[in-house]
Order: structure tokens, then C-alpha cells, then sequence
């Protein structure tokens, strides 16, 4: 089975991507190919970057960052469910994703933006610029624009027809390029 992990990637107080996240976690339970893991940047909570050595050589002193390494290295797609603050993704994701290197190479990235009008896009391309030098590859799964319209009245997110097609699209891009880089991975 394919091993997807969706990361949530806002940690603040109040936050509302986790409805986001939990909708598209229940997609991705659907699909037979996949085994899914929901991770929350907030209960992961990694400190600021603490190792003392660069991460590309693997030389992790701390159990937070053996941890995190053994939770990526054994992905094989990832799905970044992510706001936008201040035009940029948030410091929380970055920081996750700084930790490790050779762990997310030639590894698959969907990014599913929310936000209000911009629905992320300018996090998102901070992040694309990003997995391309970790050696990723990194599209655009679904961009949410004026999400909070479509929270419910339980604070649950309701996906519109479009969104439905456009995160179905998104597993199915996912598990081809799965496919296609799993080589790469192996060499």
C-alpha cells in the first residue's frame, strides 16, 4: 500500500484548516490504495530546528527529530493541507519540513491551500520553491478560496462539487506519481 501522510500545517489557537484536513483525510480513506495518516503539526510539536548538524547527513541527536525522520522516511506521498499567513506559508511547516532532507526526496507533494480570496496560492508557492529543492514533486491539489463559507454550523468543512472532483483528481495524481518516482527512490 501506498503510505500517505496529510500534514496539517497550522498550529495556532482558533485554527480552521483542521476541518480541511479532516475532509481531506476522510477522502483519502476511500481510496484502497492508500494507508493514511493524519499528522498534526501541533501535536507533533517539533521545536525551532535544534539539531546540531545539517540534516543531510542524518546524524539526529535528539528522539523529536529520529522520530519525525522515521514518520517521513516511511511516506511515500504527502499532502500538505496549508493557510497562508502574511503571504507565506506558516513558520510551524517550515520548520517540519527543514528538520529532514533525503526523507522527502522524489516523494510526491499535494498542496491544498484555504484561505479567503487568495485560497493560499501564495503559501503555496513558497512551498512549491521549497519541495523542488528537496528534490520533491510538488502540485497544486486544491486551492479553497473563502473556505470559512463552506464551514458548517459543527465546524466541519463541506467540499462543494468542485471540490469533490478537484480532491479526487488530486489522489489520483498522487498514486500515478507514486508510481513514477518510486524508482527514483529506490536507487
Amino acid at each position: 500500500m501506498i503510505q500517505l501522510k496529510i500534514i496539517i500545517a497550522s498550529t495556532r489557537e482558533g485554527r480552521k484548516g483542521l476541518a480541511v484536513a479532516e475532509w481531506v483525510f476522510d477522502h483519502a480513506k476511500k481510496h484502497t490504495a492508500f494507508e493514511t495518516e493524519l499528522i498534526d503539526l501541533k501535536q507533533v510539536n517539533l521545536p525551532f530546528m535544534d539539531e546540531p548538524e545539517h540534516p543531510r547527513f542524518q546524524r539526529y541527536i535528539h528522539q523529536h527529530t529520529k522520530n519525525w525522520s522515521a514518520k517521513i522516511g516511511a511516506a511515500d506521498v504527502f499532502v500538505f493541507v496549508t493557510p497562508e499567513y502574511n503571504y507565506g506559508m506558516p513558520a510551524p511547516l517550515k520548520n517540519a519540513i527543514d528538520f529532514l532532507v533525503k526523507e522527502w526526496a522524489y516523494k510526491p507533494v499535494a498542496m491544498v491551500g484555504y484561505g479567503g480570496v487568495s485560497g493560499g496560492t501564495r503559501s503555496i508557492q513558497q512551498l512549491k520553491q521549497v519541495t523542488n529543492a528537496l528534490q520533491m514533486f510538488p502540485f497544486d491539489g486544491l486551492l479553497l478560496a473563502n473556505f470559512a463559507k463552506q464551514l458548517n454550523d459543527e465546524g466541519g468543512f463541506a467540499g462543494t462539487e468542485a471540490n469533490e472532483k478537484a480532491v479526487e483528481m488530486m489522489f489520483a495524481q498522487l498514486e500515478k506519481l507514486h508510481h513514477s518516482l518510486k524508482a527514483l527512490r529506490n536507487q
